[in-house]
């Protein structure tokens, strides 16, 4: 069956190709020599050709010529700008009650579910077993709704309540009914009724393009079995001790039936669950600090007890997170050495300063430079030769197994911070401390307990923010279900309860400070929740807790709150803005704040959860994300420090810093602020000599951050354009005009003596471009690139004159000269280019560069590499830009091993492509990874989903190891940034590595085109992609070593069909982009590691009380739209 996405993604490719637009005949030649296959026209339901591609009229414009031929043009695609209408209901200072609507235009931005914490995952929560030859064990008796269809309830919750639990192995569920079987549709009718518990879901998707709906609700119970029945205590005391000497570092009691059925072949005793505690001398049963109180965690004895348990993230969760331990298998971690000596206490102590400052990993070869830097003595040798020495203060984990020095240290945490292992429940997001706090505050706005607000799970959650009067609390509120719908919908209910239901309600007879209350908003008719802030003789002061501002009133508009209006927590919160911390109540910057955000819905990237969380915060409505943080950084600038550039001036004693491949210049005129810069650079030198801290590392990077880097041995001002990861990062030299990618160990924070000044200058690299040149950028050949960098960058003595200043593209037009002769045209470097053959071999096609998560910083339009300089670890300039990538081609996008991680680098770069000059490289006898281990039919495995097209096609990757191809894309980043590009001659179904946006990755190319286009398909996330040729790269044997990740699957229980829109649209909110267990059903091998497929049960275990299981969602999607129809 012809996947239609697929067919959409490759058409839009060939035709936007084509921009004249293109015949059938060529239309079908082009797609078939992209893809290797014809137009799947019949098997998607249509006889002709034409009537397909009338079916698409979001991917194909049809047009005729004037001969009367059909030409065929690409659509303006509106799926790659992810689009959401946010309506709010805000009430301010300014204007109360009366609601008015905020919209935005918001792209959502990509979610990176662990990408941000490169750590070792345990695992997920298991489901309860069930029989694979019962169908989908539980399709009768099923309730109304549509999540959960399991009939026994998950066996943790009511073990580690005292209770009897379900055996996992004897379902309860297994001699019900069976359902009827389900009718095929083949048919995909865009026009047919949806059932309607489904209706909502698909609505939403949308209307909203959101990318999960709410969670399925409906738990059906049944009584549990296997309750009480005597057992062996001595046997199963032994067979525990022998499972806490396996796992000494201890794990949760609720994965103790699993792995004991695994090892015994026989199901623990539940009434062995509630003894476990009175065998103390066996084990120790721990209640972590956990807004769980049923989850408990087993270690063995006391006096055995060295180490903590284990931990995993999904998402960012604290200030900071404690590392986990490596997983349980240790096959591939070098054996330490046999007789390790002990640290001295004050190595041990500087060594664990630098864990600290690095809350996610730190990498064992930046031990040596990051000690000589920060403590100015050299790291013992030894240490290095023998990182067992350091297991006491960290725990170490390997990787990349082929190399054994390549070790990744995570300090250990105290046992009061430990987390639940289990990475996909969603029991809460706040830390028990935060819970405390957020109580403690309800309890004194009332005698009645308010429930906290928990900051919402999504990375990128939308607010509405109200105002600032400190960047330090910025008031603003949540958007979403659960918060600003859920208070519009209260909101309606007191108007009708205390106005409908009472025509004139009675006034609190005495407020009292603190007290809460129902309050008629001035000069309108709303009813909104408020807090009582001081008593005067007839009027109340009172701050609305649900829309933070604050309003003098008259008494008779307070009334008691009635107490169901007590469940929603509070909607006004605060947050702290990231990087302005120094500057909270600087006038310019809350001047700027209040105009670029105060009233508008954005995007806010949580950095760090706690009761006031630290974020930044993305204006997404317009063309290019907007970091609203750094542009209020950008307010402290004194404008006189900048480049006082006019037309028709000319300046000299002007430095070429860099030469971008599209033909962009940066250069560096005289001015008041460069030589102001280069004095406090100097003393910022001096200054970290004379220390010796830690406090200057950075330890939570963010993009628009400044900071500091090494070029060329000396320290430079840098911003931070992308997050691969937790480790690695891209950076643009902001006075240079140089990107480089680094390790986070490499920047400094500024010291706070210069922060101010250095924060007062503006970038001193000013973006060029020739003048008066008959090719635009984008279209410079190498040798052009490579020419004009011969003449300029070596040079100290050049000179230019402004032709135009471009404020669109924020870019100048300039002559450029070697010389002082700026008087003759025909000395510039753009006379001598003009004359030239430079531009003579140049291609008919250029690609632009684009990045879907841009920033705001107008310099960071091209993408420069930069090498090592070995004498100190850092870029060096050498000006070598790495070719930008291509704007994307196809919709959607997937976590990546960092990209998304906050609104990324590059964007607006351009360059050309030139054929292949050399002969073709041997791939086919190069070394392919090992296949991808997997369990036995029938066992489970923890994944997660990172494409899913409909039931028939969806790729999962293993959760367990997924941190393990985040360090490898960093590695590649690493390695690729920093190597020139050289021709290759690219063939069909060979493996290479290709930079899709930011990231570089593993591919298998399906195609090739003759404008330069290749299609690749992603090894480890299994999209497909459409890359510049000279994206490409050889794949070295160091990243030919981890097993590709991604592997293809369908899901088992349904029968297969042509699956509908709608019902793709279900499929994807429950399973794309979440971490899952699959219950593996067959395996389907192949020749190739990217042709193997599996058949798997899929089960979302991240609530509670239940498990769901997707094939029942799907099977009942297509029972209900049969019946409808």
């Amino acid at each position: 069956m012809a996947d239609a996405e697929l067919v959409k993604k490759m058409l839009r490719a060939v035709l936007q190709a084509n921009k004249g637009g293109v015949s059938l005949s060529r239309l079908q030649s082009e797609y078939k020599e992209l893809t290797g296959e014809q137009i799947p026209h019949k098997q998607m339901g249509h006889n002709h050709m034409d009537a397909l591609l009338a079916s698409m009229p979001s991917v194909v414009r049809m047009e005729r010529n004037r001969s009367g031929e059909m030409v065929y043009f690409a659509s303006v695609a509106n799926e790659t700008a992810h689009v959401a209408k946010v309506v709010a209901r805000q009430r301010s200072s300014k204007k109360t009650g009366r609601p008015h609507l905020v919209n935005t235009q918001m792209r959502v931005k990509p979610a990176a579910p662990l990408v941000l914490n490169a750590k070792p995952q345990t695992s997920l929560r298991q489901p309860d077993h069930r029989g694979r030859g019962g169908g989908r064990g539980g399709g009768g008796g099923r309730g109304a709704g549509h999540g959960d269809f399991r009939q026994a309830r998950d066996m943790r919750d009511g073990q580690s309540e005292g209770k009897g639990g379900t055996h996992p192995n004897k379902s309860s569920n297994q001699n019900t009914p069976t359902r009827k079987a389900n009718a095929t549709t083949e048919k995909s009718d865009k026009r047919m009724t949806l059932p309607s518990r489904f209706q909502k879901e698909v609505h939403a998707h949308l209307s909203r393009n959101s990318q999960q709906t709410s969670s399925p609700s409906n738990l059906n119970e049944s009584p549990g079995s296997g309750k009480g029945k005597p057992y062996n205590p001595q046997q199963v005391q032994g067979r525990i001790k022998e499972i806490l000497g396996k796992y000494s570092n201890g794990f949760w009691v609720s994965k103790l039936p699993q792995i004991y059925r695994e090892l015994y072949k026989q199901d623990l005793p539940s009434e062995a669950i509630k003894d476990l505690e009175t065998w103390t001398h066996i084990c120790t049963v721990e209640k972590p600090c956990s807004s769980n109180p049923s989850e408990l965690l087993l270690y063995p004895a006391k006096e055995q007890t060295t180490t903590s348990p284990p931990a995993a993230h999904l998402t960012r969760t604290s200030s900071h997170p404690p590392p986990p331990q490596s997983p349980p298998s240790s096959s591939s971690s070098p054996s330490p050495p046999s007789s390790p000596t002990a640290l001295c206490p004050d190595l041990k102590q500087k060594l664990e300063e630098l864990l600290v400052k690095y809350s996610n990993g730190l990498w064992a070869h930046a031990l040596p430079k990051l000690f000589q830097d920060t403590y100015k003595a050299k790291l013992p040798g030894h240490v290095l030769e023998n990182l067992q020495l350091l297991s006491d203060i960290c725990t170490i984990d390997y990787p990349m197994p082929d190399n054994p020095k390549r070790a990744i240290l995570y300090r250990r945490s105290s046992a009061g911070g430990r987390e639940d292992e289990n990475c996909n429940r969603r029991d809460s997001s706040a830390s028990e401390e935060e819970l405390r706090a957020r109580q403690e505050v309800g309890r004194r706005l009332s005698n009645q307990a308010v429930p906290p607000l928990l900051i919402p799970r999504e990375e990128y959650p939308s607010v509405l923010v109200v105002e600032a009067t400190n960047t330090n609390g910025v008031i603003l509120r949540y958007i979403g279900e659960g918060y600003s719908q859920a208070q519009e919908s209260m909101e309606d209910e007191m108007r009708e309860f205390y106005g409908l239901n009472q025509s004139s309600p009675t006034p609190l007879a005495s407020p009292a400070s603190g007290q809460l209350a129902a309050v008629r908003a001035e000069e309108e008719e709303e009813i909104l929740r408020a807090q009582v802030c001081e008593v005067m003789a007839d009027k109340v002061k009172v701050y609305y807790v649900d829309h933070g501002f604050s309003e003098v009133i008259s008494k008779t508009k307070v009334f008691e709150l009635h107490e169901k209006f007590f469940k929603l927590p509070f909607q006004a919160t605060k947050c702290k803005l990231a990087g302005l911390e120094p500057f909270c109540q600087e006038p310019a910057v809350l001047k700027k704040f209040e105009t670029m955000a105060s009233g508008k819905i954005l995007l806010a990237e949580i950095l760090e959860r706690g009761q006031t969380p630290l974020v930044v915060l993305y204006d997404t409505s317009q063309d290019d994300d907007v970091n609203i943080n750094a542009a209020c950084m950008k307010a402290l600038q004194d404008k006189t420090l900048a480049s006082p550039l006019q037309v028709n001036s000319a300046y000299m004693n002007v430095t070429v810093r860099s030469v971008c491949s599209d033909g962009t210049i940066y250069c560096q005129p005289p001015s008041r602020g460069l030589a102001k810069l280069n004095e406090i650079l100097e003393k910022t030198e001096a200054y970290f000599h004379s220390q010796v801290t830690s406090e200057f590392l950075v330890s939570r990077p963010f993009c628009g951050k400044v900071c500091l880097a090494r070029y060329k041995g000396k320290w430079s001002r840098v911003e931070i354009t992308n997050l691969h990861g937790s480790r690695v990062l891209d950076i643009l030299f902001i006075d240079l005009g140089v990107q480089a990618s680094v390790e986070v160990f490499e920047l400094r924070e500024i010291p706070p003596p210069f922060l101010r000044d250095l924060m007062a200058i503006p970038p001193q690299a000013v973006k060029c471009c020739l003048a008066d040149l008959a090719v635009s950028l984008g279209s410079w050949t190498p040798d052009a690139v490579q020419w004009l960098r011969e003449r300029v960058l070596n040079s100290t003595d050049c000179s230019m004159k402004v032709a135009k200043l471009d404020e669109t593209k924020r870019c100048i037009h300039v002559h450029l000269f070697t010389d002082k002769n700026f008087h003759d045209p025909t000395r510039s470097l753009n006379h001598q280019m003009a004359q030239s053959d430079l531009f003579k071999q140049q291609p008919d096609v250029f690609l632009t560069s684009h990045s879907p998560t841009k920033t705001s910083t107008p310099t960071s339009s091209s993408k420069t590499c930069s090498t090592s300089d070995t004498s100190n670890g850092s870029p060096t300039s050498t000006s070598t830009p790495t070719k930008p990538h291509l704007r994307r081609a196809l919709s959607g996008t997937g976590p990546r091993g960092g990209g998304g991680g906050g609104g990324g680098g590059g964007g607006g770069s351009t360059t050309t492509t030139s054929p292949p000059r050399t002969p073709p490289s041997p791939l086919s006898s190069l070394q392919l990874p090992p296949l991808l281990e997997l369990p036995p039919a029938g066992n489970n495995i923890d994944i997660y989903v990172s494409v899913a097209c409909h039931p028939g096609h969806f790729v999962l990757q293993p959760w367990r190891d997924m941190y393990k191809l985040v360090v490898l894309m960093g590695e590649m980043i690493l390695y690729y940034n920093k190597t020139e590009e050289k021709p290759l001659n690219i063939e069909k179904n060979q493996i290479y590595a290709a930079k899709v946006e930011n990231n570089w990755h593993r591919v298998l190319v399906k195609g090739v085109l003759t404008n330069g286009l290749v299609s690749v398909y992603e090894l480890d996330y299994g999209k497909h992609e459409l890359v510049s040729c000279t994206q490409l790269r050889p794949l070295i044997k160091e990243f030919r070593q981890l097993p590709f990740q991604g592997i293809t699957a369908q899901l088992a229980g349904v029968k297969p069909r042509q699956w509908s829109e709608e019902a793709s649209i279900v499929f994807r909110n429950h399973v794309e982009k979440k971490p899952l267990v699959a219950q593996l059903e067959a395996v389907q091998e192949a020749t190739n590691p990217w042709d193997r497929k599996l058949t798997v049960f899929l089960v979302d275990t991240s609530q509670e009380e239940r498990d769901i299981w997707v094939h029942d969602i799907m099977a009942e999607f297509a029972d209900e739209l049969t019946n409808e129809l």
